[in-house]
């Protein structure tokens, strides 16, 4: 029998944007992924969690380049206390950003970390969280990221599946990485 994860404080939501889970940029079956990610959001917001939505701003040309149609949340931010938009430039959520301050001042100690890249932004972010003592759940079901093409002479195509499985699994001595979204419970931070 499983045991039914503690209740965490925060909803980190990463880089759901446009440009990754909409049209030929998006991720493989983005569509899953915006259903879970709908799911926590609910019920983070049902339960008076925190809940940040980290807005990644891409390089010129790029498809999260800042105010293109792809930089653009795909999730709608919900007008109340304790949700904000976090904008970043680095992989990592915490990484030069106010999103330590907004969690210390709420007094989270418990986060769900979801959205896109699970190698790239979402993992750093689950990184610094278990660095600064956060418990942390990643739900196995709730992150993605794209294919890794072949590499003749080196490997063959790594699917997006796997790649985000290594990601979660390369924290997984410290952070929950095999509940369900659909486990995952909240509850309001002490400070709210």
């Amino acid at each position: 029998m499983t045991e039914t994860p503690r209740p965490v404080q925060a909803l980190i939501v990463v880089d759901v944007q446009k440009e990754g889970v909409t049209g030929p940029g998006a991720v493989p079956a983005a569509d899953v992924l915006l259903d879970r990610t709908a799911g926590l959001l609910a019920r983070a917001r049902r339960a008076g969690a925190v809940v940040v939505h980290l807005q990644n701003d891409g390089g010129p040309g790029s498809g999260d380049e800042p105010f293109t149609p792809g930089w653009a949340l795909h999730l709608p931010v919900a007008s109340r206390p304790g949700e904000s938009v976090i904008r970043k430039t680095r992989d990592d959520g915490f990484a030069g950003t106010s999103l330590g301050a907004v969690l210390a001042e709420a007094g989270v100690e418990a986060l769900a970390v979801c959205g896109v890249m699970s190698e790239m932004c979402v993992q750093a972010t689950a990184r610094t969280a278990l660095e600064l003592g956060y418990r942390v759940v990643l739900p196995h079901d709730a992150h993605a990221t794209h294919d890794v093409p072949a590499a003749p002479g080196i490997s063959e195509a790594v699917p997006a599946a796997v790649v985000s499985r290594v990601a979660a699994w390369a924290i997984s001595a410290d952070a929950d990485v095999t509940t369900p979204a659909s486990a995952v419970r909240f509850t309001a931070p002490p400070g709210e």
